[in-house]
């Protein structure tokens, strides 16, 4: 049985587009395959702490020597990694906040990327470790900064998501964007199409 990660970023409860993304994504796919194990991480309406300095310094102390205080501090920190760990394919959720990502969704982010967990310094650089998994990140724009849009260079939140989950070894990432959502549901139905291309290509594949 195959589990899916959905972590939603998107502070508003009601009407947030990357929400009813990943719920048609999910929908979609447990329709297609029923026995599919669906595991959630709100990061929008349940806030994660930002990382402070008792979470660097356990994060960087060997396992066998952080104290009581060092694991209290980080079992948030182990949960999120294991939630990752235990998905085969994770479902993002992301409404561009000042052309990136927003405040939750870069705490969760900090929260996964654990030296000796995530990923690993080697004598040829830093490795992944969270390899062979796929990832579909729903994203919900005011505007549009695709193609030759000229506001393509200010997109902070595709560049930043690629290289941190693929410094994590999450390189197999998909994009599905709601562009221009304050000006008409252009763009949520193109994603909304596409993400039913992607369920019928996936499915496809697993058949």
């Amino acid at each position: 049985m195959s589990t899916i990660l959905v972590v939603n970023s998107s502070p508003n409860p009601d009407g947030s587009i990357s929400r009813a993304l990943t719920e048609q994504f999910t929908d979609a796919w447990l329709a297609a395959s029923p026995e599919t194990n669906i595991a959630h991480r709100d990061v929008g309406l349940n806030p994660i702490p930002h990382v402070d300095q008792d979470m660097i310094g356990a994060y960087y102390t060997p396992p066998e020597q952080r104290s009581d205080e060092q694991n209290e501090v980080l079992e948030l920190s182990d949960t999120i990694v294991d939630e990752a760990e235990a998905a085969d394919i994770i479902v993002i959720g992301s409404p561009m906040h000042n052309f990136g990502v927003s405040s939750g969704l870069k705490a969760w982010i900090d929260h996964l990327a654990r030296v000796g967990r995530t990923f690993n310094y080697t004598e040829n650089g830093p490795v992944g470790a969270l390899g062979g998994r796929k990832v579909f990140v729903m994203t919900a724009r005011g505007g549009r900064y695709q193609g030759d849009s000229p506001a393509a260079h200010m997109d902070m939140q595709e560049p930043f998501l690629r290289t941190v989950l693929g410094f994590l070894g999450l390189d197999d990432v998909t994009f599905v964007h709601a562009e221009g959502v304050a000006g008409g549901t252009e763009g949520r139905d193109a994603a909304e199409a596409e993400i039913n291309t992607i369920i019928e290509s996936q499915i496809a594949q697993a058949a």
